[in-house]
């Protein structure tokens, strides 16, 4: 046992001999294993043990017991206690869920606060079988076929080489007790399901069939690192970064993918699973993209985070934008929009036509103050500087190409009775140009 657990640390590298690693205490047979194999290799542990309060007096039983388990081995020992049903109660998630943000909450500011190198969680091999499993029959992607990780920032796992049976055999050879939590011997969650009647099933048609899957996940986590490092390729080749425009009032970058490069690909579904999957899209939301590279232009999908775009032969993923309200200018002066955008408003006798995308100059006399800078519209209509008619603004960038990603956050600037002035860093419009009858010029810049 403890040489097994040590090659997986050196293999792993999980562990530094001179670092502080907390150890996860349960009271249960996996976690008691790794306080005292840890203790034995000669690492430098502290334990941390979490009260849930959710089975009454078998919660503090557990408690009791870590808090003698530890001070028999002379290791210091962390105790938190937590509402656990009120935290699931006021955030609407599991209590499950509720525990888990609870516990690695916990484990990583005791972390920060005693200068620890790590959390050591006691996750083993069968641990690894029944996560895989239930990705597995949950739908997953080539990530979910690999089990648990051994590493995952600052989480550790040091006993995922071994099997629940060798965790038992080893503390029943050293004589070392522990506590079994009732909740497990529930099928009551899907985990427990499988770890209860799944894989007994699965050994008795097959003894060696968990430890055949363990194996068969380590090899697909070697593939991984290839199929992770082809995409990372892929991507840095085919996304492109999109920068705001001029007139845009979001100043946030967006991701463009061309669709004639997509097709190219052997696979466009599992690229786009790789590329969306960090941008919150579900698996389902994916293939439903996969499956809409045809659909016209403005067809959009959303994440909790993100929005697609098909536009035309791209496809743009952008955070949804919130417009600002509408600011209102009443005279001279500068003016702070929102972050990152400042107008200059200025008057000037200096008769000059401005051929400048961020500043336009018109005839004061022609125009009625407050002016208004705001977001465009739908059925915003405007005159463009050089037509006798009015044209629809949607219309105008259909026409000069502009993207619906950046349609969604141009910024216009009109007068007290609401006609447009400018389409700000494209246009300015044509019934307020200067002419020779012109005294008073009205210059309209974006400084930022």
């Amino acid at each position: 046992m403890l040489s097994k657990v040590a090659d997986f640390i050196g293999r792993h590298q999980l562990l530094s001999r001179d670092g502080l690693h907390i150890v996860a205490l349960s009271g249960g047979a996996d976690s008691v294993a790794l306080l005292l194999v840890l203790k034995q290799l000669g690492y430098h542990i502290e334990a941390a043990h979490c009260n849930f309060h959710l089975r009454g007096e078998e919660s503090d039983r557990d408690e009791v017991f870590v808090c003698q388990l530890c001070a028999e081995q002379n290791i210091p020992i962390h105790r938190v206690h937590f509402d656990t049903k009120e935290y699931a109660s006021l955030h609407k998630v599991s209590i499950e869920m509720a525990a888990r943000e609870l516990r690695y909450r916990y484990f990583e500011q005791l972390r920060q606060d005693i200068g620890a190198d790590t959390i050591c969680v006691a996750h083993h091999r069968d641990d690894a079988v029944e996560t895989l499993l239930m990705n597995l029959m949950n739908g997953t992607g080539i990530h979910g076929l690999t089990g648990i990780r051994p590493k995952n920032g600052a989480i550790v796992r040091p006993l995922l080489g071994v099997s629940r049976m060798e965790i038992e055999e080893f503390l029943h050879s050293i004589g070392q007790t522990y506590v079994t939590d009732s909740t497990n011997a529930i099928d009551d969650i899907l985990r427990n399901k499988i770890r209860l009647h799944l894989i007994p099933l699965m050994q008795q048609i097959l003894s060696k069939s968990s430890e055949n899957i363990a194996k068969t996940a380590a090899y697909i986590k070697e593939v991984e690192k290839v199929f992770d490092d082809a995409v990372k390729s892929e991507l840095s080749q085919i996304v492109t970064k999109l920068q705001p425009s001029l007139g845009s009032a979001d100043h946030r970058e967006a991701e463009a993918v061309n669709l004639a490069d997509l097709r190219n690909l052997p696979s466009s579904e599992c690229f786009l699973f790789e590329w969306l999957r960090p941008f919150g899209f579900t698996s389902s939301q994916i293939l439903q993209i996969a499956e809409s590279l045809d659909a016209p232009s403005g067809k959009t999908f959303s994440s909790a985070s993100h929005v697609l775009y098909i536009d035309r032969e791209t496809l743009v993923v952008a955070p949804p934008y919130q417009p600002a309200l509408p600011m209102k200018i009443p005279e001279e002066g500068v003016y702070n929009y929102q972050e990152n955008t400042k107008f200059r408003i200025a008057f000037s006798n200096n008769i000059e036509i401005s051929k400048s995308d961020n500043c336009i100059t018109i005839d004061k006399e022609k125009v009625e103050f407050p002016l208004t800078v705001r977001t465009i519209q739908s059925g915003d209509r405007f005159v463009p500087f050089g037509m006798s008619g009015s044209k629809l603004v949607s219309d105008y960038f259909t026409d000069k190409k502009v993207s619906l990603w950046a349609k969604r956050s141009q910024m216009v600037i009109t007068d007290a009775s609401g006609q447009i002035l400018w389409l700000v860093g494209h246009r300015s419009a044509h019934p307020f140009r200067i002419t020779p009858s012109t005294k008073t010029v009205l210059r309209l810049e974006l400084l930022s």
